[in-house]
């Protein structure tokens, strides 16, 4: 029962953002990134819109991983060391999705 609120939470949380034009629409993405996702959304949209991490210029796994252990250290950012696999794992589908996006479509990588 408690997995079923915390899922419903984190449903809740990436809807809002998606809902104030920060996120992205979840029935766009790969199944397999859902979760992660949603961990995004609601970790991210505790200190800045979804659009800082959506839109930076970073696209190796390396790069992510160094701006997940800074924001993680942040006061408030909620992000546990447990949550860093699921960021990460979104993060860097994200960007290989971008890179592999046609140049006209836009940052939500759907067209």
């Amino acid at each position: 029962m408690r997995w079923a609120w915390i899922l419903w939470a984190l449903g809740v949380a990436g809807c809002a953002a998606f809902r104030r034009g920060e996120g992205l629409d979840t029935g766009t993405l790969p199944v397999s990134v859902r979760a992660d996702y949603e961990v995004f959304a609601d970790r991210c949209a505790r200190c800045h819109s979804l659009s800082r991490p959506l839109t930076a210029r970073v696209d190796s796994p390396r790069h992510w991983r160094e701006y997940v252990t800074r924001m993680r250290a942040m006061p408030g950012s909620g992000i546990a060391p447990e949550d860093e696999p699921a960021l990460l794992r979104f993060l860097d589908w994200y960007s290989a999705s971008r890179r592999d996006a046609p140049a006209d479509a836009g940052a939500g990588g759907s067209s």
